[in-house]
């Protein structure tokens, strides 16, 4: 099993209230999720009004396809708002097989 994370820091400029922080948030946050049918969640600076961090997992039996998904997705975030993608880190984690006895 293959476990591919990604932690993603976008900058709101010009953003003015965590009002409209959540408006973005949410939509991208949505429509992620819907496109890609992965975790994904808002994971820190939440009272900061113009940066956002999420955060992004998905599981596979194949490193290729979970690399190429967490790819997408932050592709997808970093074109989907008016936010900029301003750092990213990726994660891919192998668990083996668990013994039984």
């Amino acid at each position: 099993m293959i476990v591919a994370t990604a932690r993603l820091v976008l900058s709101l400029p010009g953003n003015d209230s965590l009002k409209g922080k959540r408006k973005v948030v949410r939509s991208v946050l949505d429509r992620a999720r819907h496109k890609f049918n992965a975790a994904l969640a808002e994971v820190d600076a939440m009272d900061e009004h113009r940066r956002v961090v999420l955060g992004a997992a998905v599981v596979s039996n194949d490193a290729r396809h979970a690399n190429a998904m967490i790819d997408a997705i932050i592709e997808f975030v970093a074109t989907a708002s008016e936010a900029v993608l301003v750092d990213r880190r990726m994660e891919l984690v192998h668990l083996g097989e668990l013994d039984d006895g």
